[in-house]
């Protein structure tokens, strides 16, 4: 499935708060205010400004930008507000497999705490969800507390961990989602 299409088919079902119909290019608005939607060419200036206001050390190259806003194979959420970009989630998909990654997630300095970080998480298993996988995966530094917050209230399990992971030689702690859930349907045969 094309990274765009799921964009016009699919119903958000909860995020922040609102239930809205998607529409090409707008994902939702959330309770703060901010619309997610689809990265494109256009946004490459300002992620790269805030890539490079939010990570001090292994930040993404313009170059790998540029390449992910492109390939079929990420999805690029960005979140504005007041006219800005104010977050930016990356999700990585293999063809081969049905775990999603969360490659990197965003919020600028000055709209962290508003639940930005909280809608690209949802939105970012929404599109996972349309391609059909059944679980996001992510690596997050062992000191990024607030970020460990907010998967954890988001239903991520932590599983395991890469030493050494970061430039600084921190560690990543590895968590998980499963999106998928089986319901027994009454009156369902086996």
């Amino acid at each position: 499935m094309a990274c765009e299409s799921w964009f016009c088919a699919c119903t958000v079902g909860h995020l922040c708060g609102y239930s809205q119909r998607m529409r090409t290019g707008r994902l939702a608005k959330s309770s703060h205010g901010a619309h997610i939607r689809r990265g494109r060419a256009a946004d490459l200036d300002a992620l790269w400004e805030l890539e490079k206001r939010v990570f001090a050390t292994d930040r993404m190259s313009r170059r790998s930008l540029e390449r992910l806003l492109a390939s079929p194979s990420a999805g690029v959420l960005v979140a504005r507000a007041e006219g800005a970009t104010t977050g930016v989630a990356v999700v990585l998909f293999r063809s081969d497999s049905r775990v999603a990654r969360l490659y990197s997630l965003a919020v600028a300095p000055k709209y962290t705490g508003r639940g930005i970080a909280t809608a690209l998480l949802a939105a970012a298993e929404k599109i996972a969800r349309s391609r059909k996988c059944q679980s996001l995966r992510l690596e997050v530094h062992e000191r990024n507390h607030g970020a460990i917050r907010v998967y954890r209230k988001a239903g991520y399990r932590e599983f395991g961990t890469y030493r050494h992971y970061y430039q600084d030689r921190g560690h990543a702690l590895r968590f998980e989602k499963q999106l998928t859930a089986f319901h027994i349907q009454k009156g369902a045969r086996s």
